[in-house]
């Protein structure tokens, strides 16, 4: 859920973007049809998923959050990544996000026949609501996990989560500089042209 985190992380290339931004909706083994610039970003999009879960400031902020959220808590921490990421994003990134988001949609809408069925449905959203840009701001955090809480079939605590980042909101926002810098760190010895052609997930 964490679009913007993985948009930041890419390499910055059109297909980066483009595959860490379908990530989410893309599971298996990658179809050799697809380019090799989008395959490498799908390929990163699951490295960074998998090195969050181990890194020890994405464990913290976990540990933050009361047990009550239990399953839920990973899927907060990668909302609550986003918007402190887009509040201070002019400290990591040279572009103004206003700009970076207007490329993104740029890409999406050039690129919409290649999305797969999952981002076909939700970039027009995306693009009509400029979510990215809007993640910084805190009452758009709420609305956005009360719509992730309705879309399950399943009741869960995700719509009370907002209450839990303000609670401790200066440490989250520390993890997540911390997490950003290790995550950096960890994708300059793992490189796109160093990732396999078809990793399967």
């Amino acid at each position: 859920m964490n679009y913007l985190v993985h948009l930041y992380l890419s390499d910055g290339s059109d297909g980066g973007l483009l595959g860490n931004l379908m990530g989410d909706f893309v599971k298996g083994a990658l179809d050799e049809s697809i380019p090799a610039d989008i395959r490498a970003g799908l390929h990163q999009h699951r490295l960074i998923d998998a090195f969050a879960q181990g890194n020890a400031h994405f464990r913290r902020s976990k540990r933050r959050l009361p047990e009550s959220f239990g399953h839920c808590k990973g899927v907060l921490v990668d909302v609550f990544y986003d918007h402190l990421l887009a509040r201070d994003w002019e400290r990591h990134h040279p572009r103004p996000l206003a700009d970076f988001a207007a490329h993104v949609h740029a890409l999406l809408e050039a690129h919409f026949d290649r999305l797969p069925p999952g981002l076909q449905e939700v970039a027009p959203r995306m693009i009509r609501h400029n979510w990215l840009v809007s993640y910084r701001e805190i009452d758009v955090v709420g609305r956005v996990l009360e719509r992730l809480a309705a879309r399950l079939s399943r009741p869960t605590p995700l719509a009370r989560g907002l209450s839990a980042l303000l609670a401790d909101y200066p440490q989250f926002a520390e993890d997540c500089r911390l997490f950003l810098l290790d995550a950096q760190t960890f994708l300059q010895k793992n490189p796109p042209e160093s990732f396999p052609l078809n990793p399967a997930r």
